[in-house]
């Protein structure tokens, strides 16, 4: 009788497992999530969908805009670049305020419509304006005609639409991430793969949903139609609204647990007050949480690490910290869980690896900047069709697509076989490690290409954006695009997974965050070597690297400065990702993150 009731108990449980989630997610109604009712490849598909849907309206606004800064605003080269630079590290400086509400107070899925909302006013108030007020006279802002000097309110009005548009991309782009991956139980051992594939396709989403933007969008905006962009752009951006809402009862959502920043804090001061209490060496005699209390908040106990021994005493128990013994009251000023102090551990450890990031991020930015204006100083035109620099960002998309395929397919089982048994391929510190010396190779490719530029440019040139500025093919630009694209599936899919994973439970949408505020500082370090750069390469009366006419600049220096920094950068990488030690949590500890597997 007794093993019949074990047995019965045993089925129960496995019932239960197949029919809730395990990982604490709940529906649209907080009700704990039924796995065939909610999440899973149904509502990442639409997710998957939305993403592409509000990068092609994004990037219908980003890829072009250093030319419509020079074109129809009037701006040099190296201010456009700059302006561009800044506005991009904009657009990323804002996913961490998306985060913090997410994380803390409104939850993902409320995050992500209200900064959708947010994004396509933005673009609607940037199409109005550029349309009444920017494109004038009528049929300016193309290659060959630069349009008339605005007044401050006009350039006013632009700027408050550009930056409402970074405002509703930054706040929702890390936390539609996130909500994707909310879609697959961890616990699950089928919906854990399906997880990690989703953010391959993820930025799969992202990188096709700027191809049209890049391509279509880019050569009419190039054409000099630059409000029809915006309408289009305008347009998507509504459409991606309408499939996010239409795919609420299908999702899968995870409460906020509150202000991060004082939990933080509490680990601070509880360390320092009990600074001078020794503590075992083992991790004896430190303070947790009974389990349903981690239970009812969604979250999985992390376990003790060795690392930053001074802020275990944040969880060391004395004699002073329970005021009520019998019901386990204590004041969190002076004692905190494990789990708590170990999510200060987590963030500490992270931000040497995310700081290694940044440089890769600003090679990345060259893409929507240098680059294009690079290609606009070449020859353009194939046969009698001209091809717009900026879509010459197709390569980079195309380049994602395959590499992520051959990854996936090819790359990833041959890395499998030859690591130990059940490994999984490369880990995400490996592969970011390999983007960045793929970054290092696209860097040298666009140094050698524009010393060709130059050698067969027209140094009367006077607009290095003219036709014909160089008889060198801009088709020459295909093999640094394809590396950058290259050095994306490694660095940042890798990086994308590598943070949702390393993250503490509470804190999921700022692990997406620090992927998108990686990109914004690469953005404004790249602003400041421009300016440090022109300011250095001017004296004299020099006219500088990065002229208004490229032709008498040497955009070659700058490329070959960017390979030189990012291969220091590598060397200082490889450092920061021995030292790693992963986030140990209750439960299952995936092979991928045990500590000798994250040696890069």
């Amino acid at each position: 009788m007794a093993i019949l009731k074990v047995s019965k108990e045993v089925i129960r449980v496995k019932e239960e497992e197949e029919t809730f989630t395990l990982d604490g997610s709940v529906d649209q109604h907080g009700r704990p999530a039924i796995r065939q009712e909610a999440g899973k490849w149904v509502a990442g598909i639409i997710i998957l969908l939305n993403q592409g849907l509000a990068t092609l309206a994004f990037f219908g606004v980003g890829v072009n805009l250093v030319l419509f800064l020079t074109r129809v605003l009037g701006q040099n080269n190296a201010d456009a670049a700059n302006n561009v630079s800044k506005w991009t590290g904009t657009v990323y400086i804002f996913s961490l305020i998306g985060a913090f509400l997410s994380d803390s107070y409104w939850g993902r899925y409320k995050t992500c419509a209200v900064f959708q909302i947010i994004f396509v006013l933005g673009l609607a108030s940037l199409s109005l304006s550029s349309y009444l007020f920017l494109l004038k006279p009528r049929g300016c802002g193309d290659r060959d005609n630069h349009c008339a000097p605005h007044s401050s309110m006009e350039i006013g009005l632009f700027n408050l639409s550009i930056y409402l548009v970074a405002l509703g991309n930054g706040g929702y782009q890390p936390n539609i991430a996130t909500f994707g991956a909310d879609q697959f139980d961890e616990e699950h051992s089928k919906e854990a793969l399906s997880k990690v594939s989703f953010f391959s396709y993820f930025y799969l989403a992202l990188n096709l949903g700027s191809l049209f933007s890049n391509t279509v969008l880019g050569y009419f905006e190039d054409e000099g139609m630059w409000a029809l962009g915006f309408w289009a752009s305008t347009a998507s951006a509504f459409a991606a609204l309408l499939l996010f809402l239409s795919g609420t009862p299908r999702y899968r959502h995870f409460k906020p647990s509150g202000n991060p920043f004082s939990r933080f804090c509490q680990v601070i001061v509880s360390a320092v007050r009990k600074s001078r209490v020794e503590t075992p060496s083992g991790g004896e005699n430190l303070y947790e949480v009974a389990g349903k209390e981690h239970s009812v908040n969604a979250t999985r106990r992390m376990l003790h690490t060795n690392g930053f021994k001074s802020l275990d005493k944040a969880a060391f128990i004395t004699s002073e910290d329970f005021y009520d013994e019998e019901q386990s009251l204590h004041n969190p000023w002076r004692l905190c869980p494990v789990t708590q102090v170990e999510e200060v551990k987590c963030i500490l450890r992270l931000i040497p690896i995310w700081l290694c990031t940044i440089i890769y991020s600003v090679v990345f930015t060259q893409m929507a900047s240098l680059f294009v204006e690079q290609g606009a100083a070449m020859k353009t035109t194939v046969s009698s069709f001209r091809i717009p620099p900026a879509s010459m960002s197709s390569f980079d998309i195309v380049s994602v697509a395959a590499f992520i395929f051959i990854y996936r397919r090819i790359l990833e089982p041959v890395a499998s076989s030859i690591r130990k048994k059940d490994s999984k391929g490369l880990t995400e510190l490996q592969r970011m490690g390999i983007g960045l010396i793929i970054a290092v190779m696209a860097m040298v490719s666009a140094g050698i290409v524009e010393c060709y530029r130059l050698r067969y440019s027209k140094k009367a040139c006077l607009h290095c954006g003219a036709s014909s500025s160089s008889s060198l093919s801009i088709l020459w630009q295909i093999p640094q695009y394809v590396l950058v694209g290259a050095s994306e599936v490694f660095m940042y899919v890798g990086q994308l997974e590598f943070f949702n994973a390393q993250t503490p439970d509470r804190l999921k949408s700022f692990g997406s965050a620090l992927c998108m505020t990686s990109i914004s500082l690469g953005n404004y370090v790249s602003s400041l070597l421009v300016s440090i750069v022109m300011k250095i390469s001017t004296e004299d009366n020099m006219p500088g690297w990065i002229p208004g006419n490229l032709n008498k600049g040497h955009l070659d220096r700058f490329y070959f400065l960017l390979a030189a920094l990012t291969m220091i950068d590598f060397i200082v990488y490889l450092g920061c990702a021995k030292w790693y030690n992963c986030t140990k949590r209750e439960g299952k500890c995936d092979e991928n993150h045990q500590e000798d597997e994250y040696a890069a």
